[in-house]
C-alpha cells in the first residue's frame, strides 16, 4: 500500500500542506514500515490544471490513498477516476497523519473540499501578477475554508517560505564563497 501526502517539506516531520495541487512536496509513504519517497511538486507554479497534473502524478506513482488539507474539484475527479481514495481536512505533522490513518481515524471522501484555483496565490508566484488576489482574497465569501483554517494555512505557508528563503540565502552564500 502507498499513501501520498501533500507536504510542506521533504520528510515525515513536515506539516501536511493544506493544498493538494499546489503543495510544495508529495511524500509517498509505505504505512507499514514508514519508508517514503519525497517529490517536489512540479505543478506548483502552473497557471491552471495543477490539480489534474498532481492527481495524475500521484496515480502514476501507484498511490492508493491521498491525505491532504484540501482538494479542488478537478483534482478530486482525477483521483477518483484513478481509484485513489482522498482524505481531506488533515493538518499537522505527516508522521501523525499516517498514524491516524493506520488507526482508522481518517475517512475518504469523493467530494472536493474547496473551489477550483483555491491554492493559487498562496505565496507562490503564478507569473500572471495575481498575488493574493488570485487566491484567498478572490474566494472570500465563497470559500469553504473558515477564517481560522485560512489563518493557520497562511502561517504554515509563511513558515515554509521563510525556510526556503533561508536555504536559498545559505546556498547563495556557499556559492559566493567558492
Amino acid at each position: 500500500m502507498k499513501v501520498a501526502v501533500s507536504s510542506m517539506g521533504s520528510d515525515l516531520d513536515a506539516q501536511v500542506d493544506p493544498r493538494f495541487g499546489r503543495c510544495a512536496y508529495f511524500l509517498i509513504v509505505n504505512p507499514d514500515d514508514m519508508t517514503f519517497e519525497a517529490f517536489g511538486n512540479e505543478s506548483v507554479a502552473l497557471g491552471g490544471g495543477a490539480g489534474i497534473q498532481s492527481g495524475q502524478f500521484i496515480a502514476s506513482k501507484g498511490a492508493n490513498v491521498v491525505i491532504t488539507g484540501n482538494v479542488g474539484p478537478n483534482a478530486s475527479r482525477t483521483l477518483n477516476a484513478a481509484g485513489v481514495d482522498v482524505i481531506v481536512g488533515v493538518s499537522g505533522p505527516i508522521r501523525e497523519a499516517i498514524e491516524r490513518y493506520k488507526r482508522g481515524e481518517l475517512s475518504p471522501t469523493d467530494q472536493a473540499s474547496v473551489p477550483g484555483h483555491f491554492g493559487m496565490g498562496m505565496g507562490r508566484g503564478t507569473g500572471r501578477g495575481m498575488g493574493m488576489q488570485g487566491g484567498y482574497a478572490r474566494n472570500q465569501g465563497t470559500s469553504a475554508t473558515p477564517p481560522d483554517e485560512e489563518l493557520r494555512a497562511l502561517k504554515e505557508e509563511e513558515k515554509t517560505l521563510l525556510g526556503r528563503l533561508n536555504s536559498i540565502l545559505a546556498r547563495i552564500k556557499d556559492l559566493e564563497e567558492k
